[in-house]
């Protein structure tokens, strides 16, 4: 049976923990900052983790982790 391919703009995207979950970059930090305050940017610059809910899908994304 041949290997499987890991996707690679996921893999590029997440990392994943030691306890198995994956963390990723929040999202709305781009551009359009003006209207949004500091204390908002200021979370917006931490990590976060995936739902529980995009675990199955991830798992075939990234089969090697």
């Amino acid at each position: 049976m041949p290997k499987m391919k890991t996707n690679r703009a996921t893999a590029k995207r997440l990392k994943r923990t030691a306890s198995g979950k994956y963390k990723r970059s929040s999202a709305f930090v781009r551009h359009k900052l003006t209207h949004k305050s500091q204390k908002r940017k200021r979370s917006l610059r931490k990590a976060t983790l995936t739902s529980d809910a995009e675990k199955q899908r991830l798992k075939i994304l990234l089969p090697y982790g």
